[in-house]
């Protein structure tokens, strides 16, 4: 019976939730250990100090999301915005 008292059906949203935020916070953490030009995480990179190179920071900052977004319309819903906003409703003469 104490088993039962922690697994409830409506937990399973909020698990799913917490679990996806995590995931996005462990993916993000990843990403900038292993592709942030400012972070160096061996020793010899670290002593060479402050580098100033801005093609690695670059291609750092320009990833694949941003260039698949950037070529996207700044809409959530384009077909329902075009379909409340079309003037050309019909029945409307």
């Amino acid at each position: 019976m104490a088993g039962s008292r922690w697994v409830r059906p409506e937990v399973f949203p909020l698990l799913a939730a917490v679990g996806v935020a995590v995931g996005i916070c462990g993916m993000q953490l990843v990403r900038n250990i292993s592709t942030n030009p400012e972070v160096r995480v061996i020793k010899e990179k670290r002593a060479a100090g402050v580098l100033d190179n801005f093609a690695e920071g670059e291609e750092y900052a320009e990833h694949g999301l941003r260039k698949y977004v950037r070529k996207r319309a700044p809409q959530i819903m384009p077909s329902i915005n075009g379909f409340f906003s079309d003037p050309d409703l019909p029945g409307s003469n």
